[in-house]
């Protein structure tokens, strides 16, 4: 019985993955497009959704604690759980900031195209779904590999500020408008971090190895793998 309700759980973050990706893919496309109708969407119509997972998430797994009582093995999956359902929380809400930013650019002139913003987009969002298939399968290798992308980007986060101060100081009256789509970059990094989290996560629940905020040996890490 208690698998059934573990199962429902993983089934849960699934979907609620899907929708926290969803949530940043709309809102950096709807920069893109200028659909403004694109961004009130992810604010009035995902982020309740959103928010509905979360708390699902939070009692199902205070619930299952309560009535089974795990140990070792699968106290550790249902902490995972947990601390997955609040990364995607954050993530959702990140996807928000971005839609809020969008909102604003879209009455605006573009200062330039935009190209990195949905390269940092497609990247974040890809490492979220590798570390969401880490998950459902165990995969030490594929959750050390999303950790190690995340250096991707970060990359192209340090380029769009590097390119932006260029503008600022060009022309100041783009300052208002660099510091939206930096805002935007931030976003996109703290996304990518979540997955990172995730992937980590999966790491510790399979492995019983933290190794958030430690720094291992590329011999360290292929042992994982």
């Amino acid at each position: 019985m208690h698998e059934e309700k573990l199962q429902e759980i993983k089934d849960k973050l699934f979907a609620f993955s899907a929708l926290a990706s969803s949530m940043v893919e709309k809102g950096t496309r709807a920069i893109v497009t200028k659909d403004e109708a694109l961004a009130k969407e992810v604010i009035d119509v995902d982020e309740p959704m959103a928010n509905e997972f979360d708390h699902a998430v939070e009692r199902e797994t205070i619930n299952f604690i309560a009535l089974y009582q795990p140990e070792a093995h699968t106290l550790r999956h249902v902490y995972m759980y947990a601390k997955i359902g609040t990364d995607l929380e954050r993530l959702a809400d990140h996807g928000v900031n971005i839609a809020e930013s969008a909102q604003y650019l879209i009455a605006r002139p573009d200062i330039k195209p935009y190209i990195d913003i949905p390269r940092m987009s497609e990247e974040a969002r890809k490492m979220l779904a590798d570390a969401m298939t880490a998950f459902s399968t165990q995969n030490t290798r594929l959750a050390i590999d999303v950790v190690e992308r995340d250096n991707i980007v970060d990359q192209l986060d340090n380029q769009i500020l590097r390119e932006l101060l260029t503008y600022m100081m060009a022309d100041p009256s783009t300052i208002d408008r660099a510091l939206q789509i930096l805002f935007i970059s931030g976003n996109l990094e703290r996304v990518a971090d979540l997955a990172t989290n995730i992937a980590e996560d999966v790491v510790f629940a399979t492995t019983g190895r933290l190794i958030r905020h430690n720094r291992l040996t590329k011999e360290e890490l292929d042992k994982l793998r």
